[in-house]
């Protein structure tokens, strides 16, 4: 072992870890007091502006509530006790805390606060701050805090600078980094304002931007705080170059492409595979003035699929899910919509070792075996592969939806799908909120007919799709179901059957299941990387046999186009560019300038 990597390994004391970092995978990469990331300039210059579009509107500023349509960007102002960064996956490093302590079985941790931590307007960042933030974002924050934190049982503040919560159970090794990423608002700036409201006014933080203009609707502009008192932290050092950061906001995702080929923002990740292959010929492009790459990565890239929302009637029955999942044809799909940009997604935690493939092993069906009965009897007797048309033809895959429907008591009269439960038409609606997404789910809908199935398509504004989404108010929604290399607590949101019932949550399918529960837990107690995996695995059986989604497509690559305005140093991070640590090159921008404006 290097001397490097002895440094990075955390003090131990009567059986309590002291360290500056936090990982779920191994040890830290980085010892304490690292000087800065291994991808960043440390001396790059400051100054210049970032200018970003954002798609939608806003409302509000304080993003931690329900109410309102708010800004992220706001956000950027507020810091955490901890902080992870893209190069390295499932770690966290000492930000507002400077260290932090836990015990072997993980009942409790400890944050030692920085004494040069302060808030915008120089005023220390104290524990008492830390409680009261935990306080507000569980009492009145989005339900997913309250979720989130559920597990910690008692907040003590130690000293000034020193804070402990303590949980309800033992073994949760992740229950330190939840706490790690609790943003840290000022108690004394709330004394005298409601948390509960929307508001225009930015909240103060400690971070290294604060908001100084806001145009509802239009833009946010955040400018660099000077005396930022992190900016010499191995963690911040070479990142947060610009003087400036400016979000332009656009309602429609057209006007957001042209507003980028005109030089009115600076840098965007390209998400349509027809715009990624056919847009980026216009002039400034061809002059090499736009800068377009392709850039490997290699984080998770999870799930997402046609959700189905197990809470509505039509779909409790697992045989139909799994029929209409033969109406969706991605070869033709990638062919003739995606320029054969994308792969068939296969698994909830795609692009990791988590994924599921072949039949259970040994280690698996030690889990499964208990729970036989519970979940789909497949799990034991068949690899799990999303419906193809490679080697066949939609038509082929109807016939076998037609068959496993006709199999399961359904028929088929007068072009009409009658289902046996209710004696009534299969109908449903896809509800959508991005109008670009019509043309991939219109050929679909066109398919589902042919077998009998009435299907409306439902686009709707950003907002009111949020409330729908917020309360389950959808029969199909293109959902996504994003994962880490390590899985946790989160998965509870996602797939618990606590969380089906709670307005807010991730369980969008709605599904309820013991067993899921189960293998949830075991994922959660897991006691090292390999019952880890091992768990993981399971629970992946399980839901893709369980058909609560039709798997989509993926990328593992970044499509970026910037304007050449940038200094970099050439290092992506494993899991993709960190634009935060690019900085401005006066001599380009200037160029740029006198050329496009």
């Amino acid at each position: 072992m290097s001397f490097a990597a002895l440094l990075a390994l955390p003090a131990l004391a009567d059986n309590v870890v002291t360290s500056h970092a936090l990982s779920l995978i191994g040890e830290p990469k980085y010892p304490e007091g690292f000087a800065h990331l291994d991808y960043v300039n440390p001396d790059a210059p400051k100054g210049g502006s970032l200018r970003l579009s954002a798609f939608g509107g806003f409302d509000s500023l304080n993003p931690y509530i329900p109410k309102g349509s708010p800004s992220g960007a706001a956000s950027m102002a507020i810091e955490s006790l901890m902080d992870s960064h893209l190069g390295e996956p499932s770690a966290e490093y000492g930000l507002i805390a400077e260290t932090v302590e836990y015990p072997e079985d993980f009942s409790w941790v400890v944050f030692n606060l920085r004494p040069e931590a302060r808030f915008h307007d120089g005023s220390p960042v104290t524990a008492e701050d830390v409680a009261f933030s935990f306080e507000v974002l569980r009492d009145q924050g989005r339900p997913f805090f309250r979720y989130y934190y559920r597990n910690v049982s008692k907040v003590e503040i130690e000293g000034e600078r020193r804070i402990r919560f303590s949980f309800d159970e033992t073994g949760n090794r992740e229950l330190p980094q939840i706490m790690g990423q609790l943003p840290v608002l000022s108690k004394a700036y709330w004394a005298d304002r409601d948390f509960g409201a929307t508001t225009l006014e930015a909240p103060m933080g400690s971070g290294p931007y604060r908001v100084v203009e806001v145009e509802p609707n239009r833009r946010i502009v955040l400018e660099r705080v000077e005396d930022y008192w992190g900016s010499d932290l191995g963690i911040n050092r070479g990142r947060y170059n610009y003087d400036s950061i400016l979000y332009e906001y656009f309602a429609d995702r057209t006007a957001v492409l042209e507003a980028f080929k005109g030089y009115v923002y600076d840098y965007r990740t390209e998400n349509s595979s027809k715009d990624w292959a056919t847009a980026y010929d216009f002039p400034a492009a061809k002059a090499g003035d736009v800068i377009t790459a392709l850039i490997p990565h290699s984080r998770p890239t999870g799930m997402q699929g046609f959700v189905y929302n197990l809470r509505r009637p039509v779909f409790q029955d697992a045989a139909l899910r799994e029929a209409l999942a033969y109406a969706f044809d991605f070869e033709w799909a990638n062919e003739n919509l995606f320029y054969g940009q994308y792969k068939r997604t296969e698994s909830f935690f795609s692009n990791t070792d988590l994924a599921s493939s072949g039949l259970p092993s040994d280690a698996e069906l030690a889990l499964l075996e208990p729970l036989r009965g519970q979940i789909p009897e497949e799990v034991f007797t068949e690899a799990y592969t999303p419906p193809s048309t490679e080697g066949g033809s939609i038509r082929q895959n109807l016939g076998m939806a037609l068959q496993i429907l006709k199999d399961a008591g359904y028929k088929f009269e007068n072009k009409e799908l009658i289902s046996p439960h209710s004696g009534e038409t299969v109908s449903f609606e896809i509800l959508l909120a991005d109008p670009q997404f019509e043309r991939i789910v219109l050929p679909f809908a066109r398919n589902l007919e042919r077998i009998g199935v009435k299907v409306n398509l439902r686009t709707v504004d950003t907002a009111q799709y949020e409330n729908r989404f917020r309360s389950f108010d959808y029969d199909m929604i293109v959902g996504s179901y994003p994962q880490s290399e390590s899985p946790g607590n989160e998965q509870r949101d996602f797939f618990g059957s606590e969380a089906a019932d709670r307005l807010g949550s991730r369980n969008i399918a709605g599904i309820k299941s013991e067993a899921l529960d189960k293998l949830v837990d075991a994922i959660i107690f897991a006691e090292s990387r390999e019952a880890l995996v091992t768990a993981t695995r399971a629970l992946d059986r399980v839901l893709l046999h369980s058909h609560i989604v039709i798997p989509q497509w993926h990328i593992s690559a970044n499509r970026i186009a910037y304007w050449d305005k940038f200094g970099m140093t050439g290092k992506n991070p494993d899991y993709g560019p960190d634009v935060m640590s690019w900085w401005i090159d006066a001599d380009k921008a200037a160029r740029l300038d006198g050329k496009y404006k």
